[in-house]
């Protein structure tokens, strides 16, 4: 996207959205039981539905893009952030995607990743899978190799000096040809040893799920797992999800709040005992014909679905990592302790890893839970 047209979206998107979504009046842990913060604060943690370059702060921007000869629009820090203007899914993702030019070299993915898993670390998460789109890099020349082995340096760091283990997910950008796709399957198979599944983002809208089918399975034959997105109040959004369960048979669902509308996919899910990595700071509401906005969290715990929460895209969200979001959801989605530990199995048990690391993940859940009481 050129300067100009970068700087033309942005000013549509400032005037289109009066109040972007990740503006809040308060900060999170207001009227929060202080001994549920703590708790919160203490509980370990997994996450799934993170994306690597919606991690991407601004003040780390501005040091790669010095790093790498870059100029970029914008005076300060302050004045990035002020841009990150938006209002439903594709003005988000215009700037989402403008904002990764600055990711040229291994270093730069090291740096990205490392930073991510810094944070969550110290928000106690101990184990997370995170989405990277690599698309968006082949296309700028970034080479395959360096992007995965930047990002797999990190992960390999942060184990040892950090003490929190992390898998990683490729997502296709399901708005791009179906063939730029499965280029970078392609491309990305030859490391598929540092990979655990393969992803669905990016715009829906015209992007059904089976566009992926032959991606997918290609992805299932070399060994990975499936996720897909299933974004809120979409375009086809029942049949997408459908097609997800019954006819791709996903590993877990990405988002998916609008099963609540539809029993019978409901009961689909619970059968397959199928985990949705829900992002209550970007879709939080169900809105679209509906009288009253229906909140996705409570709804889905409601409806006895298996629910994990994660952060999304952090760093265009107001820099909310998974505490946060969790203390949010806990004023919106009226979350009990009981519903936090509930959730925080659920994202042990959703884990792509053999049984017996899963069981150990496990046993450090149940020991904070015994002590906590």
């Amino acid at each position: 996207m050129s300067m100009i047209k970068r700087r033309t979206v942005l000013a549509g998107l400032a005037a289109a959205a009066a109040m972007p979504r990740w503006v809040h009046a308060a900060a999170p842990a207001d009227g929060v039981d202080p001994a549920l913060v703590k708790f919160i604060e203490g509980l370990p943690k997994t996450e799934y539905h993170v994306h690597l370059e919606g991690t991407l702060e601004a003040e780390m921007k501005f040091a790669l893009a010095k790093r790498n000869g870059l100029n970029l629009p914008f005076a300060d820090v302050a004045a990035m952030k002020a841009s990150y203007q938006y209002h439903d899914l594709p003005s988000f993702l215009a700037i989402y995607y403008d904002g990764m030019k600055v990711l040229l070299k291994e270093q730069d993915f090291y740096d990205l990743a490392y930073a991510y898993l810094g944070k969550a670390a110290s928000q106690n998460v101990i184990y997370t899978e995170m989405f990277f789109d690599p698309q968006e890099h082949l296309k700028r020349g970034v080479a395959m190799e360096a992007v995965i082995m930047g990002i797999t340096r990190a992960r390999r760091d942060a184990e040892a000096k950090l003490g929190i283990r992390s898998q990683l997910i490729l997502c296709f950008v399901r708005d791009l040809p179906a063939d730029t796709a499965m280029a970078a399957l392609d491309a990305a198979l030859p490391f598929k040893q540092h990979l655990v599944g393969v992803g669905l983002d990016s715009d829906e809208a015209g992007h059904p799920p089976e566009k992926f089918a032959a991606h997918f399975a290609k992805a299932r034959a070399n060994g990975l797992h499936v996720t897909a997105h299933c974004d809120v109040d979409q375009v086809d959004t029942l049949k997408n999800i459908r097609t997800a369960l019954v006819d791709l048979e996903v590993d877990r669902i990405d988002h998916g709040g609008n099963i609540v509308q539809s029993p019978e996919l409901v009961q689909i899910a619970k059968q397959q005992g199928m985990y949705f990595t829900v992002c209550p700071t970007f879709s939080g509401t169900l809105r679209r014909g509906l009288t009253q906005p229906v909140d996705v969290v409570r709804s889905m715990l409601d409806a006895g679905l298996k629910v994990t929460i994660s952060s999304d895209d952090p760093a265009y969200m107001a820099s909310e990592y998974i505490n946060e979001v969790l203390l949010r959801a806990v004023t919106r989605s009226n979350l009990t302790r009981a519903d936090l530990a509930g959730i925080a199995r659920n994202g042990f048990e959703a884990a792509w890893l053999p049984a017996a690391d899963k069981a150990a993940l496990i046993a450090k859940l149940d020991a904070y839970l015994a002590s906590a009481v």
